[in-house]
């Protein structure tokens, strides 16, 4: 147990000093490297403060890894990437006013819903897990490098999604609905627009099981083979434009104020993590009304006999008018998770994003 604690002591050294360096970077350059949605969300002072904690955290526990003896490469590398951090800058960078650039990348999301999800669910995980199973498993460089490219790419993938969705929805608006939908309360829209897009994001998603030309982009997001907060990165950058296009569109073209859209887009965020979390926890009824950790697991169960089942990532509601609704009421939970040929899909991130477009694509699971 000691070598294990000591052995958290660098790794957390090494994690908090890498991303205070990716910080000073974002100081240095903000037009380039942070998200100007993101921006406006958080102020100047909390960047500054939270880069101050992090660099503080990642010197202590570096240097206690070192003078305790354990994982000192690992620790030595979260030490020096925050010294280099600090002569870099540090918190006293200076920036004037942000200019607006047409293009940038959102280094600053993918370090702030890294470290906040990491405060979160790894604790949460370790206390309540079902599976006692280290932050570090197998896999979890390839899931870190999805959720980099995932938030650091975030406007790419913003455009691509509202491009097509703008231009499909303008040829089938109704004004009318539009207007019907617009008058009804806030709290009301949101329940029906959470309703609507689980709808269009099970009917996709169960295309993706049953067509062999989808499949070979969703068995990226099913080769997981551990199921953790980190695991529901995994997804190819096709499947993600393609995804999130089919379930913006019909929220837009209902006529969804934006406030309705923007709150979906929070739960979404916080449910798709939840939904994959190693968390053993028990919610009687509430497992039926809300798509919950082991409701969602049993759909990567690596078994033919759940291939066509729980496509649903909000309502389990939306599975019971599709006929694929399963849950087992004795409240057992899947063995295996996967492909039911893990070798055909290869890992890492560049290979499983090549690998639909090459010869010999996985089979679907059906």
């Amino acid at each position: 147990m000691g070598t294990q604690r000591l052995s958290w002591l660098a790794h957390l050294s090494a994690w908090l000093g890498s991303l205070s360096l990716v910080a000073v970077l974002c100081f240095h350059f903000p037009e380039q490297l942070t998200s100007r949605d993101f921006r406006a969300v958080y102020s100047e002072a909390f960047a500054r403060h939270l880069l101050l904690a992090g660099l503080v955290a990642a010197f202590v526990l570096g240097t206690l890894a070192v003078l305790r003896g354990r994982n000192r490469r690992t620790a030595l590398l979260g030490v020096g990437t925050a010294t280099l951090a600090v002569l870099l800058g540090g918190t006293g960078v200076p920036f004037d006013d942000i200019g607006q650039t047409p293009w940038s990348l959102g280094l600053d999301w993918f370090v702030v819903s890294l470290l906040f999800s990491a405060l979160v669910f790894i604790p949460i995980e370790r206390a309540f897990g079902r599976i006692p199973q280290s932050p570090l498993r197998p896999g979890w460089r390839t899931d870190v490098a999805y959720f980099f490219a995932s938030h650091v790419l975030v406007q790419l993938i913003l455009f691509l999604v509202t491009a097509w969705t703008t231009q499909v929805s303008a040829l089938v608006a109704f004004p009318a609905l539009q207007s019907a939908i617009q008058s009804l309360p806030g709290w009301l829209q949101f329940v029906l627009a959470v309703f609507f897009a689980d709808l269009a994001q099970a009917l996709v998603h169960r295309g993706y099981h049953r067509w062999q030309w989808l499949w070979r982009f969703h068995s990226v997001h099913h080769s997981s083979r551990h199921m953790d907060w980190l695991a529901g990165s995994r997804m190819h950058l096709v499947e993600i434009v393609l995804t999130r296009g089919m379930v913006l569109l019909p929220l837009v073209v209902l006529g969804f104020s934006q406030g309705a859209i923007s709150a979906y887009v929070i739960l979404v965020g916080v449910q798709a993590v939840l939904a994959h979390a190693n968390l053993g926890l028990r919610f009687g009824w509430l497992e039926y009304v809300l798509v919950l950790p082991r409701y969602h697991h049993w759909h990567h169960a690596r078994s033919p006999d759940w291939v066509d089942a729980n496509y649903a990532i909000h309502l389990p509601l939306v599975d019971l008018l599709m006929g694929t609704f399963r849950l087992p009421r004795d409240g057992r939970w899947p063995d295996d998770y996967g492909v039911l040929d893990p070798a055909s899909v290869p890992e890492g991130i560049v290979q499983q994003h090549l690998m639909p477009f090459r010869r010999g694509r996985p089979r679907p699971p059906g």
